[in-house]
């Protein structure tokens, strides 16, 4: 998955709270759950506006999709199968094949990986599955960190022990795939902000380039906002 520019994520901001995110999706060619991952790092939220709106695709209170109305239960109806299959229930040889608890079918068998299992994320880091998921009680995939914590954080903690507050691990060369504790690096936050701050990175005349350019972007995008008020007037 490519980086996001800082050109994609000003778009984010501007056009995600009024927009469907599955038209984002196709007109900036991401993924959607892309768009929602990033627009969650952002706190970017959908205007009251458009969550009211047929766009967003939520039904109302007391309205239904006309093509759920042929199908829906009506008072008094009663379901075919009320009363019938209970718990344990079972006829012939109908309990060899029943599904038992913690089985695994179809898409989630196939996504399952065993325990000790090394995989990329779509940030290019590589995490480690250190143990099973509970059954209906957290989710099984990347997200979960206490199931698939990142491998350079866990291979720092089986060597020196937890990872003390406000520091992180990072990488010496840069290198998301070498995870060798040769190339681990324990050190603050602030020190890592202070590191990755563009007058750091840049010599002086770039990085006052780069701030005048971010100045005139949000001149730019307020006063587009602006326009777009006028003609909505």
């Amino acid at each position: 998955m490519s980086i996001w520019t800082q050109h994609e994520m000003d778009h984010l901001r501007q056009h995600y709270p009024h927009k469907a995110t599955h038209e984002l999706a196709a007109e900036m060619g991401r993924s959607v759950e892309s768009i929602y991952r990033i627009a969650s790092k952002l706190g970017l939220h959908k205007t009251p506006e458009f969550n009211a709106s047929p766009a967003s695709g939520r039904l109302k209170k007391g309205q239904s999709h006309p093509g759920m109305v042929a199908t829906q239960f009506r008072a008094g109806q009663t379901p075919h199968n009320k009363g019938l299959r209970r718990p344990g229930w079972s006829t012939g040889r109908m309990r060899e094949f029943q599904f038992r608890k913690g089985n695994r079918t179809g898409q989630a068998a196939k996504n399952w990986k065993p325990i000790g299992t090394i995989m990329p994320d779509t940030e290019g880091y590589l995490r480690i599955k250190v143990r099973e998921s509970v059954h209906g009680q957290e989710a099984t995939g990347f997200g979960n960190t206490n199931v698939w914590p990142l491998l350079h954080r866990h291979i720092w903690i089986q060597h020196h022990g937890p990872i003390p507050d406000k520091h992180i691990v990072t990488l010496k060369d840069g290198d998301r795939s070498n995870c060798a504790i040769e190339n681990l690096e324990l050190i603050s936050m602030a020190d890592n902000a202070r590191r990755n701050s563009m007058w750091n990175k840049y010599p002086r005349e770039l990085a006052e380039v780069i701030q005048l350019g971010g100045a005139l972007k949000r001149k730019l995008r307020k006063l587009d906002g602006k326009k777009q008020n006028l003609r909505s007037a």
